[in-house]
Parts: C-alpha cells; sequence; structure tokens
C-alpha cells in the first residue's frame, strides 16, 4: 500500500505552536497537536509526525522571527519544509468553512492554503547563511530609517515653532550642514523646555544617521561578496539588491523563475472569459519582493534605453502602460533569477545583457 502523504500546517505563536496534520489526497483532517515552544516542544512535534507517515511536509506561515527556530530545528533534523506566504492566509482563511478563530482553524487553514497553491509551487525553506545575515542587516536599517523619520517630523515641528519663518528642506538634517548650523543656533537661543526637546531630538538624528552610513557600507560589502553580478545591472544600487537577496534567501529553493515570479506575486493571472482574453495583477506573493522589483522597473525605465524599448514595444502591442510594467517585471524576475542562480565567475558568459 502506498504511503500517503501528509501536510503538517503550522500556527506559530511566540509562546506555543500548534501543529494540524492533513491528508494530502482528501484534505482529511489527521491530527492536531499544541506544544510550548523551545527544543523540548519542538522535539514532540518530530516524534508525532513521524509516527503518522513516513511521508510528509510542513507548512508554515512564514512569521520571520517567530516561526524562524522551529524551521531551523526541523531542516536540521532533515525535515522538508515549505513556507506559505500570509497573503495566501488571509484568502484561505475568508473561504474557511469553520466559523471563527482558533489556533487549530489557522494550522488547518495553512496546510490546506498549501495543498491549493501547491506543494511543488511553493518555496522551500533552507538554513539560511549570509542571505539571512543580509536580510536583517537590511531591515535593521529600515527601523533605524524610521525612527529617523519620526524623529525628523516632531524637530520639524519645534524649530517651526522657534523660528517660524525658517525654511528647511525635508532631509536637511540627516546631510551636509544644516545639522551643524541649527545645533549652533539652538545652543545660542535660551534654553527652554523645547530648546533643550530639540537638541537631544538633533543629537538623536545625528546619531542614527551615522548608524545608517555605517550599515550602509557594510551592506555594500555584503552584496559584494554575496551576488556582486547584481551591482552591474540598470537599476539596482547595493540596497535594492541587498533587498532581493535577502528576501530571496537563496533562488536555489525555486527550481524555476516561474515559481520565483509566484513567490513574488510577480506572474500575472489569468482572467479570461469568451472572446476576451486579459491577465490581472496578482496581490498575492511576498510583497517585499514585488516592491524591489517595481522600483527597479521603474528606475530602468527612466534611464536604461532598452528597457524604454521594451515597454515601447509592449504599448505598440496595445498594452496599457501598467500592463506593460507588469510584463517588465515578470521579464527581469526571469532574469534576476538566472543572475542569482549562475555563479558569479561565469554569469558573463552565459546571460546576455539585452532585455529584448
Amino acid at each position: 500500500m502506498d504511503e500517503v502523504m501528509i501536510v503538517l500546517g503550522a500556527d506559530t505563536h511566540k509562546r506555543s505552536h500548534t501543529i494540524a496534520a492533513v491528508s494530502a489526497a482528501t484534505g482529511e483532517l489527521l491530527g492536531e497537536q499544541t506544544v510550548q515552544v523551545g527544543a523540548k516542544g519542538f522535539a514532540a512535534l518530530v516524534v508525532w509526525a513521524r509516527e503518522l507517515g513516513s511521508e510528509r511536509v510542513w507548512a508554515l506561515e512564514d512569521c520571520r522571527h517567530v516561526s524562524g527556530s522551529f524551521e531551523r530545528f526541523l531542516i536540521a533534523r532533515g525535515e522538508r519544509v515549505l513556507r506559505v506566504t500570509t497573503t495566501l492566509m488571509a484568502d484561505t482563511r475568508r473561504r474557511a468553512r469553520a466559523r471563527g478563530k482558533s489556533d487549530s482553524i489557522d494550522a488547518l487553514a495553512v496546510a490546506r492554503a498549501a495543498l491549493r497553491e501547491g506543494l511543488d509551487a511553493l518555496p522551500a525553506a533552507h538554513l539560511q547563511g549570509p542571505e539571512l545575515d543580509l536580510r536583517l542587516l537590511v531591515d535593521h536599517r529600515e527601523r533605524l530609517v524610521r525612527q529617523r523619520v519620526a524623529l525628523n517630523n516632531t524637530m520639524q515641528w519645534h524649530l517651526h515653532d522657534l523660528w517660524p519663518e525658517l525654511r528647511l528642506p525635508g532631509s536637511s538634517l540627516f546631510y551636509g550642514t544644516w545639522g551643524p548650523r541649527i545645533a549652533r543656533r539652538l545652543a545660542r537661543t535660551e534654553q527652554t523646555m523645547r530648546v533643550r526637546i530639540a537638541r537631544d531630538e538633533l543629537r538623536r538624528i545625528r546619531e542614527l544617521s551615522q548608524t545608517i552610513k555605517a550599515l550602509e557600507a557594510e551592506i555594500a560589502g555584503l552584496v559584494a561578496e554575496i551576488a556582486p553580478q547584481l551591482l552591474s545591472e540598470p537599476g539596482l544600487g547595493p540596497l535594492t539588491a541587498a533587498k532581493l537577496v535577502g528576501e530571496i534567501a537563496g533562488a536555489a529553493r525555486f527550481t524555476s523563475d516561474a515559481k520565483l515570479a509566484r513567490a513574488a506575486g510577480v506572474a500575472p493571472i489569468p482572467v479570461s472569459s469568451g472572446n476576451t482574453n486579459r491577465h490581472r495583477l496578482d496581490r498575492g506573493g511576498n510583497r517585499q519582493i514585488n516592491a524591489t522589483i517595481h522600483r527597479i522597473a521603474v528606475t530602468r525605465l527612466r534611464c536604461h534605453p532598452e528597457t524604454q524599448d521594451y515597454i515601447a514595444r509592449k504599448r505598440a502591442e496595445g498594452k496599457s502602460t501598467k500592463e506593460a510594467l507588469r510584463c517588465l517585471k515578470r521579464h527581469l524576475t526571469r532574469r534576476l533569477w538566472h543572475l542569482l542562480q549562475t555563479d558569479a565567475t561565469t554569469q558573463n558568459q552565459t546571460i546576455t545583457p539585452s532585455i529584448s
């Protein structure tokens, strides 16, 4: 008798994980378990899953820090782990027959979302190396940038209250001579509470700017080691390339560029009917990858002649500008997948630089 494939959907939380085991053939619930987070609880889940069957795959909602330790535990013990994006889960919960919400319902929804999407279509997780370091650095920089923006906003209001006639460009306190000039002016002003707060905020903005600049240099160096082939591409600077490499987390996880496109929400979805033949935007997938590819496409469209010619050809075929841009994003996904699959020393011989 053939072994039945089992899909183990996981609803992960900070203190506990709930697993629902589902038959891949029928979608029937075979059992569920809830354990406390930690090596002891993870080990108990693996023992339980192995008793259910030898053919199994774990489907984890991609919650980054919440599911990371469990994911690494499973991979280290030879288990096959797939990542299910949170956008897929939203659709599955809307379609679920069971009313309400619980850890068991959510774990079952994860398993059935993986089955609906296709076990071969979802990206496999693996023990991440420098890609994980890069993603952590990029995320850390983005958090610091948001903190700096928030400080700058309150700082601008304090300055407006003190000197309404003062006109400052939006990010002028981050770079150049405006910061020192404002610091000197604040130092000469009567030291009211507002002035003291403004001086403290300006000092913190300066410290954050220095940290962000150092992080950008570290990120650029790491990208040059991991994927130097990306840096020669139009529209791809060190920060954009770092975001792409960190979020993709190893192009080898995707056996084809089509799977990467689907995971990034770049692959168009057919919505044809009768004599109408068209596709619509996919709002699923990893939106961070999608947004990064969109930025690359927009940048290339602005300054890259071959990309401009490509869009012009698509417009001549009757596509709107938005539709042409979607085609461009799908084309760029294919190219990026090949670049990341190819060794940096040989990529120039195996990939042509033309977008046509």
